[in-house]
């Protein structure tokens, strides 16, 4: 099964893709994840990839869904892949059908993860992060030690602020969210998932809306 996540920053998508992915038996593919791996093997479009990293450039649609496509095409995902990441954009969403068309399989749902903006500025403004590790946390002030005891310190990213956030949610408005609509034109199964409240319950919708 290969579920597609879509949902604005701080929807929980990532969490939920862990659960989902734990729960159907399948990975989890990010692209950030994926992406960084073809680079670190020396892969063909992993080095195309690199190229442009180095320049400081945005690397094409086409260079990473190639990658995608490579991923998918590996025994790790012969029984399919939750997504997250993968499709941000319109074309991204038409050369995901392209390739898994040539690969003789097809995205079984689409998960939109549905959240208020005002709830998604409360929840990542009270974020940080350990400068070290990346992991984020909730709850925490910045300048403290991080509670995991790696000796990092807590930080506020600066796309954190209120402000940077509601950009962030406008920018996904404008790009992403077109995403769903042409699922919706495609007769893709779209389920629409409510993110707000405990893990488990949004889990449990999750899992709900694929079937399990």
């Amino acid at each position: 099964m290969i579920v597609v996540l879509l949902g604005p920053p701080g929807a929980g998508k990532g969490t939920q893709g862990e659960r989902i992915a734990a729960a159907l038996g399948v990975p989890k593919l990010a692209t950030g994840d994926v992406l960084r791996a073809a680079v670190k093997d020396g892969t063909r479009l992993g080095l195309e990839a690199k190229g442009y990293m180095d320049r400081g450039d945005l690397v094409p649609d086409a260079v990473i869904l190639g990658i995608i496509k490579e991923a998918l095409a590996q025994p790790t995902y012969a029984k399919g892949a939750i997504l997250d990441g993968v499709v941000r954009t319109v074309p991204q969403a038409e050369g995901l059908a392209a390739a898994t068309q040539e690969l003789g399989t097809q995205v079984d749902v689409v998960l939109t993860f549905d959240i208020a903006d005002d709830v998604l500025v409360e929840r990542l403004s009270g974020r940080t992060t350990c400068d070290m590790t990346q992991k984020p946390f909730t709850g925490f002030a910045p300048g403290i030690p991080c509670p995991d005891g790696c000796g990092g310190t807590l930080v506020r990213r600066a796309d954190d602020e209120p402000e940077a956030i509601r950009n962030r949610l406008r920018v996904y408005q404008a790009q992403t969210a077109p995403v769903l609509d042409w699922y919706v034109a495609q007769g893709a199964n779209v389920q629409h998932i409510d993110a707000v409240g405990a893990f488990d319950a949004v889990t449990a919708r999750a899992l709900a809306a694929v079937g399990r």
